[in-house]
């Protein structure tokens, strides 16, 4: 019987990387307090440090057999929390950005549409002109939009190159900026 806990971090990540459930519960073990304290001094914030650990775990799990470990466990560990933790702080951010951008433009007060159009109704039109996009684009921005996932998650989920997430996501934005209208747009990059 294998004792997990005598195993170097080598030893465990080749027993991970076969779908051993037991090597993966004793990296999570070994490193998880090490990890959230790591998080909480970057994020400052309890929730949001217990999220990214989960996060990682969950990805290392998802993704055992596929991950290229270059370096030790805890080396990729330590640089997916901050790398998570970057793209966290780049997508509140953005909203933060274009919360500000809608904000100035309904104190200006161009609204361009009624007034009378209910948030529900503009959330059906915005539903609309997304179906209404190429599939594999369409499929490209929800998974960014609405599971909040990075460009590299996408490439890694769908098989393409992040540039090509990158371009599609771009391609995206511009197309239902045009068939939307401003105000419209901006209501789609806060909620979604």
């Amino acid at each position: 019987m294998v004792v997990y806990e005598s195993l170097s971090d080598t030893e465990i990540t080749d027993l991970l990387k076969s779908g051993d459930q037991a090597a993966f519960t004793e990296i999570y073990n070994r490193f998880k307090g090490l990890l959230y304290i790591y998080a909480c001094k970057i994020t400052r914030d309890d929730d949001i440090a217990e999220d990214l650990v989960q996060d990682i775990f969950i990805y290392l799990w998802d993704k055992r057999q596929t991950i290229n470990f270059t370096s030790s466990i805890s080396s990729y560990l330590y640089s997916a929390i901050r790398y998570k933790f970057f793209d966290l702080v780049d997508k509140q951010k953005v909203r933060a950005d274009y919360v500000s951008a809608f904000q100035a433009f309904l104190d200006e007060g161009e609204r361009q549409t009624d007034n009378y159009i209910s948030e529900k109704e503009l959330s059906a039109v915005i539903e609309r002109e997304v179906n209404n996009l190429p599939a594999k684009m369409r499929e490209v921005f929800l998974l960014s939009r609405k599971e909040y996932l990075s460009n590299k998650e996408i490439a890694e989920r769908l098989d393409i190159s992040e540039k090509t997430v990158k371009n599609q996501i771009s391609t995206a934005l511009k197309t239902l900026k045009i068939k939307l209208g401003l105000f419209t747009f901006l209501f789609l990059l806060i909620h979604y």
